[in-house]
């Protein structure tokens, strides 16, 4: 196997859910976002993780996700997040998967194409309560609920909405997610006024499950709480939501070579030794999801130290400045994210973006290897 690879704790993860579980309680539903290759953890492994911890449904965001989970013996209800093209179609009734609909145009393609094949479909109506991406608006909401109920091989299975900022305690953040709710409850009312059920209703995402628990409705879909990271905490007296990252990245030191003071390590020659020292060659590079902008900023574990990686990351390789005395050797194991070493929060927090990207960009060529299983 490759020296770089991904460490997948499932059993970490299954603890995430347990906390997830407890915080809504037994009676709400749970559709785990599996979508991106599972947050680059690799989506059959936590599928069947998921639905082994008692989840009720998956979410994707492509029809080519949904169709690897049947491929791969997956038949619990898969929610298809995103807007497909109409050639997509096709896939969708095939695999059975449940798309949300958010038009007329959308709903009557879909009821052709499954009276076509003779299949009973179901689907979510989305509802934008100020995301400001899919969804009709919730003024439009009743009367796409009475096509759906119109459209004899569609089953309205479902009614949702996405918040925009339910992860801040920022007083506006608060407010404006306090407006969706509002708004969605007003959409939910006029479907339910004019005799038409909802189905399963749900809005809540990671930052809503928790501080909004007035979002959870009948099923809440985390995401990159499951896989161990959260952008806020609930206020007291509410305790902490505790979670633990379930992957890390490790790789070995493959090459140690002695630097004279003054001379440079990588391209642009943006490092220069300041002191004879030992460099560690570590075989992971941007091209497997560490980022070059974490050039002469990110550290490493080897060996129970610390290192600073030094020079210009590059596609496959990076180096880390062990010292004039280097305690870790050839073919010792590195931490370069998780586990000894800082997490994908704090990568985050390095280059400037958030933990979603850190791991989703964690490449296909890294092998995932399975622990805890």
């Amino acid at each position: 196997m490759r020296a770089t690879r991904a460490v997948v704790h499932l059993d970490r993860f299954a603890e995430n859910f347990r906390a997830v579980r407890n915080r809504v309680g037994p009676g709400r539903r749970i559709c785990v976002a599996v979508k991106a290759d599972a947050y680059g953890h690799g989506a059959p492994a936590i599928a069947r993780a998921s639905l082994e911890s008692g989840a009720f449904c998956l979410g994707v965001a492509t029809v080519e996700e949904g169709a690897a989970l049947r491929l791969g013996g997956i038949a619990a209800p898969v929610l298809l997040l995103s807007q497909p093209v109409p050639d997509e179609i096709p896939g969708i009734i095939q695999n059975g998967l449940s798309p949300f609909v958010s038009d007329h145009e959308f709903a009557g393609a879909l009821n052709a194409a499954a009276a076509a094949a003779k299949t009973k479909l179901p689907v979510h109506l989305k509802i934008d309560t100020g995301m400001g991406r899919l969804g009709c608006t919730p003024d439009e909401a009743p009367a796409l609920a009475r096509r759906l109920a119109g459209c004899g091989w569609l089953e309205h299975a479902g009614t949702a909405t996405h918040l925009a900022v339910s992860d801040s305690a920022d007083p506006a953040d608060l407010a404006y997610t306090e407006r969706q709710l509002g708004l969605f409850r007003d959409a939910l009312q006029g479907m339910r006024a004019a005799g038409l059920d909802p189905g399963i209703v749900h809005a809540a995402n990671s930052g809503a499950i928790i501080l909004h628990p007035n979002a959870w409705f009948d099923m809440v879909r985390p995401g990159i709480l499951l896989y161990g990271y959260k952008a806020v905490e609930a206020p007291p007296p509410e305790p902490p939501l505790l979670v633990e990252p379930a992957m890390e990245l490790r790789t070995r030191v493959v090459f140690v070579k002695n630097v004279k003071k003054g001379e440079s390590v990588s391209y642009g020659r943006t490092w220069v030794a300041p002191r004879d020292t030992a460099i560690a060659v570590l075989p992971v590079g941007y091209a497997d999801g560490l980022p070059r902008l974490a050039s002469n900023r990110w550290r490493v574990s080897i060996g129970g130290g610390t290192y600073p990686l030094v020079g210009t990351i590059c596609m496959d390789q990076c180096m880390a400045d062990l010292g004039p005395d280097p305690k870790p050797g050839r073919w010792d194991d590195a931490a370069v994210l998780g586990g000894p070493a800082l997490g994908a929060d704090a990568l985050a927090e390095c280059v400037g973006t958030i933990p979603y990207e850190i791991v989703c960009n964690i490449g296909k060529r890294v092998p995932r290897v399975y622990r805890g299983a």
